[in-house]
C-alpha cells in the first residue's frame, strides 16, 4: 500500500482493516510516516459507524460475560479482555483524528493535536501486540474468548461532540483504568506472574499520557468555546454515560494526568 497522502487517509485506512495484526502494523507505520514528516496534511475523509472487525471474538452485551475463573484459564481471560480494549483502543485513536478532522474542531486544533493521538494509537497498538504476543505464549490467541462492545458503544454515544468523546473514552474510560490496574499488578506480583505485572505496569504507564492528553484537549477546547471545564464534564458525565463515577480512585496517578480532582470526587 502506498503511504496515504493525508493523515485522514490513514486513519480510514486503519479503521478499515478488520485483521488486528494488520491494523497493528499500519498504525505504527502510519505513525512513523507522521513522525518523519512524509504525512504533512490531514486531510477530509468520512468517518465510518464502526471499524471493521475479525470474524471473532463474539460480541456479548457487558452483563452476559462470563465471570473469569482462577488459575491459568483466568489469566487468559484477562490478558484477552484486555488485548480488546487495547484492540478497540486502536480504533478509537484514529477514529477522533478522522472524525473530528473536520469543521469547527479542526478550526480549534493546533498540530500538538493530532501529535498526541497519532502517539496514543501507537501505544495502544503496541499494547495490542504484547497481550496477544503473551496469549500465544500460553497456548491461547485473540478471539478465543467472547467479549463485549462497551467501548465502541461510547463512541457511538459520542460521534457528535469532540468534547463527550474526551470525556467518555481518556477522561472516564481510560482514567477507570488508572484506578483498577494497580490492584491488578499487585495480585499478578502476589501470584508470581512477573510477566504479565510487567506487560499491565506498561500500559498503566502510557495510560497516564492518554488521560493527560484528553484532560489538555478537553480544557483547551472548553476554553475557546467559553465554557467551565469541569461544570461542562459533570454535565456529560450526567447526558451520556451510563452509569457513575464511583471510588476508590487512583488520586495519585489521576493527579500526573493532570486531572483536577473536582472531575470525579463527590460527584453525584
Amino acid at each position: 500500500m502506498n503511504n496515504p497522502p493525508t493523515l485522514s487517509r490513514a486513519a480510514l485506512d486503519i479503521l478499515e482493516q478488520g485483521e488486528p495484526l494488520e491494523k497493528v502494523r499500519l498504525s505504527f507505520n502510519y505513525a512513523k510516516d507522521w513522525k518523519d514528516g512524509k504525512i504533512t496534511t490531514i486531510g477530509k475523509e468520512a468517518p465510518l459507524l464502526r471499524p471493521a472487525r475479525p470474524a471473532k471474538p463474539q460480541l456479548l452485551d457487558p452483563a452476559r460475560m462470563p465471570r473469569r475463573s482462577t488459575g491459568k484459564s483466568g489469566r487468559i481471560a484477562l490478558l484477552h479482555a484486555i488485548a480488546h480494549i487495547e484492540l478497540n483502543a486502536i480504533d478509537l485513536a484514529w477514529d477522533i483524528i478522522l472524525r473530528f478532522s473536520t469543521g469547527e474542531t479542526s478550526d480549534e486544533m493546533p498540530k500538538q493535536f493530532f501529535d498526541d493521538w497519532v502517539n496514543v494509537a501507537k501505544d495502544e497498538a503496541e499494547h495490542f501486540k504484547i497481550l496477544n504476543e503473551h496469549l500465544n505464549n500460553l497456548g491461547a490467541q485473540y478471539g478465543d474468548l467472547p467479549a463485549h462492545d462497551g467501548l465502541w458503544e461510547a463512541a457511538i454515544k459520542s460521534d457528535d461532540d469532540i468534547l463527550a468523546r474526551l470525556a467518555l473514552v481518556p477522561m472516564i474510560l481510560e482514567a477507570r483504568g488508572l484506578d483498577t490496574t494497580p490492584k491488578t499488578v499487585a495480585k499478578l506480583l502476589a501470584s508470581g506472574d512477573t510477566k504479565t505485572a510487567e506487560i499491565m505496569q506498561q500500559i498503566t504507564d502510557d495510560e497516564i499520557s492518554h488521560v493527560e492528553a484528553g484532560v489538555r484537549w478537553f480544557e483547551h477546547i472548553c476554553k475557546i468555546r467559553g465554557l467551565e471545564p469541569i461544570p461542562h464534564f459533570h454535565g456529560l458525565l450526567k447526558s451520556r454515560f451510563k452509569g457513575q463515577l464511583k471510588p476508590p480512585f487512583a488520586y495519585d496517578l489521576r493527579a500526573k494526568a493532570g486531572m483536577d480532582i473536582g472531575y470525579y470526587d463527590q460527584v453525584s
